[in-house]
């Protein structure tokens, strides 16, 4: 058998066929789950205080532990992805969350629960990396964006479902049924997953050829259905390095530079104001149950801007689309302190939430797993990602702390600040990813270390 697989170009000249829907709509399901049990946690924890379940210390540790965990699974499943292959890494964390959350159902105590939530958290970390860089090595290059902005979409629908699910089946059957949904989701799909395919790029960038090889074939014979396919543009030969070390080489620092950053500000945004609107609408004088519909109303504009951001990705480019859904958030994030008419209250809100879920579907789902090579991809996306979930443990108290003192206008002021600085790091360090293949992004970046040691 041809071992030479030039798995990439092959992927790239495929025509979209139900293998790819196949591809997506499993990961998708597993990553709508992750969202799922990620924010069944407002819900939850109003029931156990409630209840005597649980204390407010204790619900504040809870949260705490989920981020902890997140930021733990981001670091460490980039190293089993890039170590042992997709394929098992999504495997291993879903069944590890899903398991997870099913046990919590049945926790006796507080404490008990805090610590599955901890491994819940693990899982959920891990999902969100490894999901989003498989999609990118399936998707041809012409519509990456739409597809991973797609997936954004099944990600943030876990926020208004479970607000929704939560209403009608927590009075009815307690909290603990909300983690038994989480959980048996979490393992049917990782039953469902077992068909899922390795991705060929990265066994053809660890040298198992000929598994690549017979990958491919299957994958064109699936989608050809007999027919002639196009012919792959022919790539060029890397020399691939999967050093560590290789991340902070000059032509990869930017990259993670402009990594880091992004993600450090949208996970800002999301728990720094967004997952806080119920307290701030309180805190200006509306009811709790007013709060809570404002919210839930904001809350549609999530699959809204992830669905947008699809949608403009590959049409206006990366960073055209960060640059201009930046701006849009800046400038209602300036007028909504102002506004107090409470008709007026949460269609400015709305109009701030959308592009910050833009935001979300760019940076999560398509641009970050772009900047980076096969061979080090998972590891750089977890690293970028550890730094987007460690911000999000110091943020709660910073976010008291500039509220207590300047209103919300002090916590928006902190949102634009970091927007404004994320888009001058993303045009002056960042690389157009749209409509190029990864290949092609790796024989730029070999081109500048070329040029470097020329």
């Amino acid at each position: 058998m041809n071992a030479s697989v030039n798995a990439g170009a092959r992927l790239d000249r495929l025509p979209i066929a139900p293998f790819h829907r196949r591809v997506m709509m499993l990961i998708g399901i597993g990553m709508f789950f992750d969202g799922f049990d990620i924010y069944i946690a407002a819900t939850v924890l109003g029931s156990t205080l409630n209840s005597g379940f649980s204390t407010l210390p204790q619900n504040a540790l809870f949260v705490s532990c989920t981020f902890i965990g997140m930021m733990l699974g981001s670091f460490m499943t980039g190293f089993l992805g890039d170590r042992f292959g997709r394929r098992f890494t999504y495997q291993f964390n879903l069944l590890l969350f899903g398991g997870a959350s099913f046990l919590a159902a049945f926790a006796p105590n507080m404490t008990i629960l805090i610590l599955l939530r901890l491994v819940m958290g693990i899982g959920l970390g891990a999902e969100n990396v490894v999901g989003y860089s498989t999609l990118t090595e399936f998707a041809p290059a012409r519509v990456r964006g739409k597809w991973l902005g797609g997936m954004a979409v099944f990600v943030v629908s876990g926020l208004p479902v479970a607000a929704l699910i939560g209403t009608f089946v927590i009075p009815a059957f307690t909290w603990r049924a909300m983690f038994i949904l989480g959980g048996i989701g979490g393992i049917v799909v990782w039953y469902m997953r077992k068909s899922l395919p390795e991705s060929p790029r990265w066994l053809e960038s660890v040298g198992r050829l000929e598994e690549a090889e017979a990958l491919m074939q299957k994958i064109e014979a699936e989608v050809s259905r007999g027919q002639p396919l196009p012919v792959p543009e022919k790539q060029t030969a890397a020399a691939p390095s999967r050093s560590l070390a290789s991340l902070w080489s000059p032509a990869l620092r930017p990259r993670m530079l402009v990594g880091c950053v992004s993600l450090i500000v949208i996970n800002t945004l999301l728990y720094g104001f967004i997952t806080w609107l119920p307290t701030f609408f309180v805190k200006q004088g509306l009811t709790i149950a007013t709060s809570f519909q404002y919210s839930m109303l904001m809350s549609i504009g999530a699959p809204i801007g992830s669905g947008i951001g699809a949608l403009t990705a590959d049409k206006w480019g990366r960073k055209p689309t960060i640059t201009i859904s930046a701006l849009a958030a800046i400038l209602f994030g300036f007028i909504y302190p102002f506004v107090n008419d409470p008709v007026l209250l949460p269609v400015i809100g709305f109009a701030l939430t959308v592009p910050i879920y833009v935001l979300v579907a760019l940076l999560f789902a398509i641009y970050i797993p772009e900047l980076f090579p096969t061979e080090v991809r998972l590891r750089a996306s977890g690293i970028c990602n550890t730094f987007g979930r460690g911000a999000t443990i110091v943020t709660p108290f910073l976010v008291v702390s500039l509220f207590t003192n300047f209103g919300i206008r002090g916590v928006l002021t902190l949102m634009i600040g970091l927007l404004i600085a994320m888009i001058a790091v993303v045009l002056l360090f960042g690389v157009e990813s749209g409509n190029r293949s990864l290949e092609q992004m790796e024989e730029d970046r070999l081109m500048a270390i070329r040029s470097r040691e020329a």
